[in-house]
């Protein structure tokens, strides 16, 4: 997933889509530990695909708290 595909989503479906992946990456580990993976690049895959989602999620977080502040 791409980060302007990520952008454009709104925070709560961020927070799904990050729920997911980081239980898909539970499952890749799982199934590396246990010898059924054989493509062991999808665990990188996934892992920057976490880091994306959360990457965007935080900036809103603290877009928001900045725009907090400046209001007060």
């Amino acid at each position: 997933m791409k980060v302007a595909e990520i952008r454009a989503l709104s925070s709560d479906e961020i927070k799904a889509r990050l729920e997911d992946t980081r239980d898909e990456y539970f499952r890749l580990r799982f199934r590396i530990h246990t010898g059924q993976l054989s493509d062991h690049a999808a665990l990188g895959h996934t892992r920057r695909t976490i880091a994306r989602l959360a990457t965007v999620l935080r900036e809103r977080q603290l877009a928001a708290g900045l725009q907090g502040e400046t209001n007060d």
